[in-house]
Protein backbone atom coordinates (compact mmCIF):
# COMPACT_ATOMS: atom_id res chain seq x y z
CA UNK A 1 0.00 0.00 0.00
CA UNK A 2 1.55 3.28 -1.20
CA UNK A 3 0.98 6.37 0.56
CA UNK A 4 -2.26 8.03 0.68
CA UNK A 5 -2.43 10.48 -2.03
CA UNK A 6 -5.79 10.12 -3.35
CA UNK A 7 -8.35 13.33 -2.64
CA UNK A 8 -10.21 13.51 -0.13
CA UNK A 9 -13.33 13.43 -0.19
CA UNK A 10 -15.80 16.17 1.53
CA UNK A 11 -18.73 14.66 3.33
CA UNK A 12 -21.08 15.18 6.11
CA UNK A 13 -21.70 12.02 7.48
CA UNK A 14 -19.31 8.73 7.42
CA UNK A 15 -20.16 6.10 4.54
CA UNK A 16 -20.41 2.14 5.73
CA UNK A 17 -16.96 1.55 7.42
CA UNK A 18 -16.11 -2.12 6.09
CA UNK A 19 -13.55 -4.45 7.37
CA UNK A 20 -10.84 -3.89 5.96
CA UNK A 21 -10.96 -0.06 5.39
CA UNK A 22 -9.78 2.66 8.09
CA UNK A 23 -11.43 6.26 7.92
CA UNK A 24 -9.32 9.26 7.88
CA UNK A 25 -10.87 12.55 8.40
CA UNK A 26 -9.43 15.77 7.56
CA UNK A 27 -11.01 18.45 9.56
CA UNK A 28 -10.21 22.22 8.87
CA UNK A 29 -10.04 24.68 12.32
CA UNK A 30 -9.87 27.85 11.17
CA UNK A 31 -12.92 29.92 9.98
CA UNK A 32 -15.95 29.79 11.93
CA UNK A 33 -16.22 28.08 14.61
CA UNK A 34 -19.13 26.24 16.01
CA UNK A 35 -21.85 28.68 17.82
CA UNK A 36 -21.73 29.10 21.76
CA UNK A 37 -25.06 27.52 22.08
CA UNK A 38 -24.03 24.68 19.69
CA UNK A 39 -21.00 23.81 21.28
CA UNK A 40 -22.79 24.38 24.94
CA UNK A 41 -25.08 21.79 23.57
CA UNK A 42 -22.55 19.54 22.41
CA UNK A 43 -19.38 19.46 24.58
CA UNK A 44 -19.68 17.82 28.20
CA UNK A 45 -18.59 19.49 31.10
CA UNK A 46 -15.00 19.06 31.30
CA UNK A 47 -15.03 19.78 27.43
CA UNK A 48 -16.38 23.12 28.41
CA UNK A 49 -14.36 23.90 30.74
CA UNK A 50 -10.75 23.09 28.72
CA UNK A 51 -12.57 25.35 26.29
CA UNK A 52 -12.79 28.50 28.92
CA UNK A 53 -9.45 28.29 29.66
CA UNK A 54 -8.02 29.43 26.28
CA UNK A 55 -6.92 32.92 26.21
CA UNK A 56 -6.85 33.48 22.36
CA UNK A 57 -10.15 33.30 20.26
CA UNK A 58 -8.37 31.81 17.58
CA UNK A 59 -7.57 28.56 20.08
CA UNK A 60 -11.58 28.39 21.59
CA UNK A 61 -12.29 27.84 18.12
CA UNK A 62 -10.25 25.68 16.88
CA UNK A 63 -10.68 23.57 19.98
CA UNK A 64 -15.19 23.82 20.33
CA UNK A 65 -14.61 23.03 16.05
CA UNK A 66 -12.06 19.86 16.49
CA UNK A 67 -14.38 18.48 19.67
CA UNK A 68 -17.91 19.78 18.16
CA UNK A 69 -16.59 17.43 14.81
CA UNK A 70 -15.05 14.49 16.81
CA UNK A 71 -18.72 14.16 18.31
CA UNK A 72 -20.69 14.76 15.23
CA UNK A 73 -18.51 12.09 13.39
CA UNK A 74 -18.29 9.34 15.77
CA UNK A 75 -22.11 9.48 16.78
CA UNK A 76 -23.05 9.10 13.21
CA UNK A 77 -21.09 5.71 12.84
CA UNK A 78 -22.53 4.50 16.53
CA UNK A 79 -26.49 5.62 15.35
CA UNK A 80 -26.20 8.14 19.03
CA UNK A 81 -26.76 11.48 19.98
CA UNK A 82 -23.65 13.35 19.75
CA UNK A 83 -24.01 14.76 23.20
CA UNK A 84 -24.29 11.50 24.86
CA UNK A 85 -21.38 10.29 23.91
CA UNK A 86 -18.69 9.23 26.61
CA UNK A 87 -14.86 9.63 26.52
CA UNK A 88 -12.26 7.38 28.90
CA UNK A 89 -8.77 7.12 28.87
CA UNK A 90 -6.24 3.79 28.72
CA UNK A 91 -3.47 3.23 30.94
CA UNK A 92 -1.59 5.54 29.46
CA UNK A 93 -4.04 8.29 28.12
CA UNK A 94 -5.41 6.70 24.95
CA UNK A 95 -8.62 8.35 24.50
CA UNK A 96 -11.56 5.31 23.42
CA UNK A 97 -15.00 5.36 23.69
CA UNK A 98 -17.04 4.81 27.43
CA UNK A 99 -20.22 5.07 26.29
CA UNK A 100 -21.55 4.08 23.57
CA UNK A 101 -18.91 1.72 22.36
CA UNK A 102 -20.21 -0.22 19.68
CA UNK A 103 -17.39 -1.48 17.75
CA UNK A 104 -15.43 1.04 16.52
CA UNK A 105 -12.14 2.83 17.97
CA UNK A 106 -10.78 6.24 16.79
CA UNK A 107 -7.51 8.43 17.60
CA UNK A 108 -7.06 11.97 16.77
CA UNK A 109 -4.32 14.47 16.20
CA UNK A 110 -4.23 18.10 15.51
CA UNK A 111 -1.83 21.04 14.71
CA UNK A 112 -2.05 24.29 13.63
CA UNK A 113 -5.31 24.71 11.43
CA UNK A 114 -6.04 20.74 10.92
CA UNK A 115 -7.24 18.15 12.83
CA UNK A 116 -6.84 14.16 11.49
CA UNK A 117 -9.21 11.75 12.69
CA UNK A 118 -9.00 8.29 12.14
CA UNK A 119 -11.82 5.60 12.56
CA UNK A 120 -11.29 1.98 12.37
CA UNK A 121 -13.08 -1.37 13.64
CA UNK A 122 -11.64 -3.84 15.43
CA UNK A 123 -8.09 -2.85 14.78
CA UNK A 124 -5.94 -0.77 16.84
CA UNK A 125 -5.03 2.33 14.98
CA UNK A 126 -3.27 5.56 15.90
CA UNK A 127 -2.91 8.89 13.62
CA UNK A 128 -0.41 12.16 13.79
CA UNK A 129 -0.55 15.33 11.88
CA UNK A 130 1.96 18.19 12.07
CA UNK A 131 2.71 21.63 10.09
CA UNK A 132 5.63 21.81 8.60
CA UNK A 133 7.81 24.50 10.08
CA UNK A 134 11.14 25.80 10.98
CA UNK A 135 12.73 23.76 14.13
CA UNK A 136 15.87 25.21 15.41
CA UNK A 137 17.18 22.04 17.19
CA UNK A 138 15.70 19.77 14.94
CA UNK A 139 18.99 17.83 14.68
CA UNK A 140 19.47 17.99 18.56
CA UNK A 141 16.14 16.40 19.24
CA UNK A 142 16.80 13.68 16.44
CA UNK A 143 19.73 13.00 18.32
CA UNK A 144 17.67 12.77 21.33
CA UNK A 145 14.88 10.60 20.34
CA UNK A 146 15.21 9.02 16.77
CA UNK A 147 17.12 5.97 16.75
CA UNK A 148 20.47 5.59 15.54
CA UNK A 149 19.49 4.09 12.13
CA UNK A 150 17.18 7.16 11.63
CA UNK A 151 19.90 9.73 12.29
CA UNK A 152 22.17 7.92 9.57
CA UNK A 153 19.21 7.82 7.28
CA UNK A 154 18.63 11.67 8.10
CA UNK A 155 22.10 12.92 7.99
CA UNK A 156 22.53 11.23 4.12
CA UNK A 157 19.78 13.66 2.87
CA UNK A 158 20.76 16.69 1.31
CA UNK A 159 20.22 19.36 4.11
CA UNK A 160 17.11 20.99 2.04
CA UNK A 161 15.61 17.83 2.42
CA UNK A 162 15.85 17.51 6.08
CA UNK A 163 13.44 19.19 7.68
CA UNK A 164 10.36 17.45 5.64
CA UNK A 165 12.65 14.28 6.64
CA UNK A 166 12.28 14.78 10.46
CA UNK A 167 8.57 15.70 10.53
CA UNK A 168 7.83 12.24 8.22
CA UNK A 169 9.90 10.38 11.06
CA UNK A 170 8.12 11.71 13.68
CA UNK A 171 4.82 11.79 12.77
CA UNK A 172 5.10 7.98 11.50
CA UNK A 173 6.48 7.20 15.18
CA UNK A 174 4.05 9.20 16.86
CA UNK A 175 1.06 7.11 14.96
CA UNK A 176 2.84 3.29 15.74
CA UNK A 177 2.87 5.05 19.47
CA UNK A 178 -0.55 6.61 19.21
CA UNK A 179 -1.91 2.62 17.95
CA UNK A 180 -0.06 1.25 21.19
CA UNK A 181 -1.60 3.77 23.97
CA UNK A 182 1.78 3.06 25.14
CA UNK A 183 2.74 6.76 25.39
CA UNK A 184 6.22 7.45 26.66
CA UNK A 185 6.07 4.21 28.06
CA UNK A 186 7.51 2.73 25.10
CA UNK A 187 11.34 4.96 24.33
CA UNK A 188 11.25 6.80 21.09
CA UNK A 189 14.12 5.72 19.81
CA UNK A 190 13.03 2.19 20.58
CA UNK A 191 11.90 1.32 17.19
CA UNK A 192 12.77 2.34 12.76
CA UNK A 193 10.70 4.02 10.78
CA UNK A 194 11.52 5.22 7.46
CA UNK A 195 11.81 8.41 6.87
CA UNK A 196 11.80 8.97 2.72
CA UNK A 197 8.86 9.96 0.95
CA UNK A 198 9.18 6.76 -1.18
CA UNK A 199 9.27 4.12 -0.94
CA UNK A 200 6.04 3.67 1.41
CA UNK A 201 6.25 4.47 4.87
CA UNK A 202 7.68 1.50 6.47
CA UNK A 203 7.60 0.57 10.48
CA UNK A 204 11.15 -0.88 9.76
CA UNK A 205 12.07 -2.59 13.30
CA UNK A 206 11.34 -2.86 16.84
CA UNK A 207 14.30 -3.98 18.80
CA UNK A 208 12.76 -5.48 21.50
CA UNK A 209 10.93 -8.23 19.55
CA UNK A 210 11.94 -8.95 16.01
CA UNK A 211 8.34 -10.05 14.85
CA UNK A 212 6.43 -6.45 15.83
CA UNK A 213 7.42 -4.89 12.76
CA UNK A 214 5.53 -7.89 11.06
CA UNK A 215 2.32 -6.86 12.91
CA UNK A 216 1.56 -3.26 12.08
CA UNK A 217 1.48 -1.38 9.17
CA UNK A 218 2.51 2.67 8.34
CA UNK A 219 1.32 4.83 5.88
CA UNK A 220 1.85 8.28 4.77
CA UNK A 221 -0.70 10.93 4.81
CA UNK A 222 -0.68 14.22 2.93
CA UNK A 223 -3.47 16.09 4.75
CA UNK A 224 -2.81 19.39 3.19
CA UNK A 225 0.06 21.84 1.96
CA UNK A 226 2.33 22.91 4.84
CA UNK A 227 1.60 19.51 6.84
CA UNK A 228 2.57 15.88 6.94
CA UNK A 229 0.84 13.00 8.52
CA UNK A 230 0.97 9.13 8.88
CA UNK A 231 -1.91 6.39 9.80
CA UNK A 232 -0.56 3.47 11.76
CA UNK A 233 -2.38 0.02 12.23
CA UNK A 234 -2.15 -3.57 13.61
CA UNK A 235 -2.21 -5.94 10.97
CA UNK A 236 -2.34 -6.02 6.94
CA UNK A 237 -4.75 -6.13 4.21
CA UNK A 238 -6.66 -3.25 5.19
CA UNK A 239 -6.84 0.40 3.17
CA UNK A 240 -7.45 4.04 4.20
CA UNK A 241 -10.53 6.13 2.98
CA UNK A 242 -9.75 9.25 2.84
CA UNK A 243 -12.82 12.34 3.93
CA UNK A 244 -13.17 15.60 4.72
CA UNK A 245 -15.52 17.59 7.12
CA UNK A 246 -16.88 20.23 5.26
CA UNK A 247 -14.65 23.78 5.85
CA UNK A 248 -15.76 26.38 8.47
CA UNK A 249 -18.93 28.44 7.08
CA UNK A 250 -20.68 25.66 5.35
CA UNK A 251 -23.96 24.31 6.54
CA UNK A 252 -22.56 21.12 7.53
CA UNK A 253 -23.78 21.02 10.93
CA UNK A 254 -27.27 22.42 11.10
CA UNK A 255 -29.39 20.32 13.70
CA UNK A 256 -26.35 18.68 15.79
CA UNK A 257 -27.88 18.47 18.78
CA UNK A 258 -29.03 15.02 17.60
CA UNK A 259 -26.43 13.82 15.37
CA UNK A 260 -28.46 10.63 15.27
CA UNK A 261 -30.40 11.72 12.11
CA UNK A 262 -26.70 10.81 10.30
CA UNK A 263 -26.44 7.43 8.66
CA UNK A 264 -23.91 5.40 10.47
CA UNK A 265 -21.27 2.79 9.77
CA UNK A 266 -21.70 -0.63 9.91
CA UNK A 267 -18.96 -3.31 10.03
Amino acid sequence: MSGARALWREARRPASLAVNEIHVWRIPLDGVGPSQEEAQALLSADERERWGRFHFARDRRRFARARVALRLILAAYLDAEARRIRFAFGPHGKPELAEPSGEIGFNVSHSGDLALLAVAGRREVGVDVEAVRPVRDAEAIAERFFSPAENAALRQLPPQARLGAFFRCWTRKEAYLKALGDGLARPLDGFNVSLEPDPPARLLKVHADPQEASRWWLTALEPGPGYVGALAACGRGWRPSLWEWPSPGRPEEGGTANAGECAHGSR
